[in-house]
């Protein structure tokens, strides 16, 4: 569409309403500066554009938005369906101010049993599910997966060793010997045996623990019967371990067997979601979502964009229940429906057990919330402080702190960190491997210069008018004088003069609590000893240092464990371990035959003569 820059709101979104059908579709509002304001979906283009062509009737937070408008741009679709799935993708994509944005859309991790080994392995799994086998899941976090797999292995005794440590072993291993393994790898028990195992821990995982506890009496009983003590006892302690698995799980739904639970709680213009996973008439967790409100969006609005961006990259249930209704929820139930391919319902529960697990959605949702606000109240005065104490024009909304790990000059990393309002912002974390060829080793000067310009350059590409929210108002560097001027003469080669600049010092003898703090032409300062922004300003330069060596230690690990094989073309990580498990060693794989090569499960004809062309090339 051409753009009208001599009209503004009202007059500019009248002016297109004369080239639109009505056809379903996604339409974007822009401000004088091409930056998106909203991207909205309809049914029928024109008539919603002439609502907001309209000079009343709206609410605050669309009047401001109007106002805003500077151009539009639309993208016709075939259906209503197909115009909401653009519009989330769009919303993810653009990250428009006046939309609701779910801002923590992380995978959520599952328990996989494989299904392409003799004796299954039993682990936790997170991303794409491309390995063979059974997928039990999502949990809410790596903790509660974590605690289901030590239940499991008390239970069911199954392995969680990889396929190579398994076929590597000649003697048990600790797991075996404190009763959470039966011992597999080294036959300690048949693959019959196993296989029932297996099964055993597949139910439990699909909620049919009472058919498993009954199955276990009955074994236990013969056992005994077969004066088997050693293995009735075995049997026993295994029916303790699941009956102290199911007093554990707390109180679980009887009568709905797969959904998400998820409630709203909005207030002060800021809103929570929690949503509880039920899975086999199971709590498999809970994890709360703190999404933009989109410059004051109501509650409905708020929890169809959730929804929509929440299972953009996950799959749905068969059931939603929600606290609230939304606007589309027909429409949103067949776009999940199409994209899972089977029915998928939406429901805002009245009465009974449904209603019950919503209610106790909602009230984790308004607790997580009053937490949250009081967190960012608390974390507000802090900033206030920050600004009092090192003369800042006002408390800044982002500050970046900046840190180096390296041992002896090796492996070097660079690390920055974000904070701002609401705490940490980990999604805007960076790491910079140092790069610097002539870099004396341990130069902590000259590995700072390189992270800060690194830095600089990026944001003068990716947001050269500031309009994104990606410039510091803050920069706190670890050091004292020298690396302020250092960082202060980079800026300056930059172009960027007006973003405050704090190095923060050890004091004597290298003590916390006697930091000392530097900037450009004024004299280094201390705060009091139990001075809040003191700790303040540690806990920032912690977490920068814990980040920076995190950082290094695992670039450290991967270069420990690179082999030749990490640059062959075509030989990816599944491959390179079926090579190793194969050959024994990237040694030998460098030495073998082209005949041995295609031997190798995996590799194609092509792919073992370039692994064979590379290592006698190199010879």
């Amino acid at each position: 569409m051409t753009d009208t820059p001599e009209l503004i709101g009202h007059d500019c979104i009248a002016s297109y309403l004369r080239t639109l059908d009505n056809s379903p579709g996604v339409y974007r509002m822009l401000d004088a500066r091409q930056a998106v304001l909203y991207v909205g979906k309809a049914r029928n283009l024109k008539k919603r554009v002439s609502n907001y062509a309209k000079p009343t009737g709206h609410s605050p937070r669309i009047a401001r938005m109007i106002r805003e408008t500077a151009s539009m741009m639309f993208l016709t679709t075939r259906t209503e369906t197909e115009a909401l799935l653009l519009e989330q993708n769009l919303i993810k994509q653009l990250k428009p101010k006046f939309n609701v944005l779910l801002r923590d859309d992380k995978s959520f991790p599952n328990i996989l049993v494989t299904g392409d080994h003799g004796y299954p392995q039993i682990k936790k799994h997170r991303g794409a599910k491309k390995e063979k086998g059974h997928y039990y899941g999502p949990f809410a976090s790596a903790g509660a997966v974590n605690r289901t797999l030590t239940q499991l292995q008390r239970v069911f005794l199954l392995r969680n060793c990889s396929d190579s440590m398994f076929e590597s072993r000649t003697r048990p291993c600790l797991l075996y010997q404190i009763k959470r393994c039966s011992g597999p790898c080294v036959g300690k028990i048949s693959e019959e045996d196993y296989t029932g195992l297996v099964k055993d821990a597949e139910q439990f995982l699909q909620g049919k623990t009472t058919k498993v506890q009954s199955q276990l009496a009955r074994e236990m009983e013969k056992a005994s019967e077969d004066m088997e003590f050693e293995r009735a006892a075995a049997l026993r302690d295994r029916i303790r371990a699941l009956t102290h698995v199911q007093g554990g799980q707390g109180i679980n739904p009887q009568g709905v067997a797969e959904a998400d639970v998820i409630a709203l709680h909005m207030e002060g213009g800021q809103a929570c979601v929690q949503v509880f996973f039920i899975r086999a008439n199971q709590n498999w967790g809970n994890r709360d979502f703190y999404p933009r409100t989109g410059a004051g969006a109501d509650a409905s609005e708020v929890l169809q964009a959730f929804i929509g961006q929440f299972y953009d990259t996950k799959d749905p249930p068969y059931t939603i229940l929600l606290s609230d209704e939304i606007e589309d929820a027909d429409l949103m139930a067949e776009a999940l429906s199409e994209k899972i391919g089977r029915k998928v319902r939406i429901e805002v529960p009245q009465r009974g057990e449904k209603k019950d697990l919503v209610a106790g959605a909602l009230r984790n949702a308004r607790e997580s919330l009053g937490r949250k606000m009081s967190e960012t109240a608390t974390q507000g005065r802090l900033l206030d402080g920050l600004a009092e104490a090192f003369d800042l024009e006002a408390a800044p909304e982002r500050i970046e702190v900046y840190d180096n790990s390296h041992i002896q000059g090796a492996h070097a990393v660079g690390a920055m960190i974000v904070a701002g309002p609401e705490g940490y912002v980990k999604n805007q974390y960076r790491k910079f491997n140092i790069r610097g060829d002539e870099l004396t080793p341990g130069d902590d000067f000259g590995m700072m210069k390189e992270v800060l310009n690194r830095r600089f350059k990026r944001l003068l590409k990716e947001d050269p008018d500031r309009s994104k929210g990606l410039w510091p108002d803050l920069l706190l560097i670890d050091g004292g004088a020298g690396q302020v001027s250092a960082v202060a003469a980079i800026m300056r080669e930059h172009g960027v003069e007006d973003i405050a600049m704090v190095g923060v010092a050890k004091g004597i003898d290298r003590d916390a609590g006697k930091e000392e703090f530097h900037r450009v032409g004024k004299q280094p300062f201390a705060l009091r000893h139990n001075d809040p922004v003191l700790y303040f300003v540690q806990r920032l330069r912690d977490e920068a240092h814990r980040f920076a060596i995190g950082t290094h230690r695992a670039k450290r690990s991967k270069a420990v464990s690179a082999t030749p094989l990490d640059d062959v073309p075509g030989v990816g990580a599944t491959r390179k371990r079926a090579l190793l498990a194969h050959f024994g060693s990237a040694k030998a794989v460098g030495r073998a035959d082209l005949g041995d090569l295609k031997a190798v499960e995996g590799i194609s004809e092509g792919l073992a003569e370039k692994i064979y062309d590379y290592f006698h090339e190199k010879g």
